[in-house]
């Protein structure tokens, strides 16, 4: 059996983004408790230990990737497709936007708000045969597939979704609808 050393306590605490402070609160120990055990100055009892790791469990537990909740299968529409075509993908799909792409390049986005303030200015016939990339609005913020939810979690706070990049492609789609599912299970 292998124990854990200072180093290596240290080293998990910061991959899980745990700040010492954060670690104490999580394990029911003190702060300096945790400083002095990470630098070597204090061999914990065994129940503290138990207390470090489970806390490290509990932490590694909340932490959700990206790429576990994403869409897998992108639905898009490209920039020369006409605004009729974009909403039957986005009615075949239930999707209330979607993501512009050209040549595998994201390049904007369209809405359902898109098309809602359209109507307002223009007759339905018209806005059907317009080209996409005469409407689309700016492209959606991307992150990679292993980003933290957290940080997805912020941008959705501004915008109505968030494109999952990998090596510059597209590979899925996260929108408020998944971010809410979590909270039901």
């Amino acid at each position: 059996m292998i124990l854990p050393t200072a180093q290596s306590i240290k080293q998990q605490r910061i991959e899980l983004g745990l700040t010492q402070s954060g670690l104490a609160k999580r394990a029911g120990v003190s702060q300096p408790l945790i400083a002095r055990i990470e630098s070597g100055d204090v061999d914990p009892r065994l129940s503290t230990l138990r207390k470090i790791f489970d806390a490290f469990d509990q932490s590694e537990k909340e932490k959700i990737c990206v790429r576990n909740i994403m869409h897998t299968l992108v639905v898009f529409v490209s920039s020369d497709e006409s605004v009729d075509h974009a909403v039957s993908i986005m009615q075949e799909h239930g999707y209330s936007q979607v993501p512009v792409i050209d040549n595998g390049v994201p390049v904007g986005s369209i809405s359902e708000d898109t098309f809602v303030k359209s109507m307002a200015e223009k007759k339905t016939a018209v806005i059907s045969k317009m080209k996409v990339g005469d409407m689309m609005g700016e492209s959606f913020p991307a992150v990679s597939p292993e980003a933290d939810i957290g940080i997805v979690s912020t941008l959705l706070e501004r915008y109505p979704a968030v494109l999952v990049l990998e090596k510059g492609v597209a590979i899925g789609f996260i929108t408020k609808h998944d971010i809410i599912k979590l909270l039901h299970g």
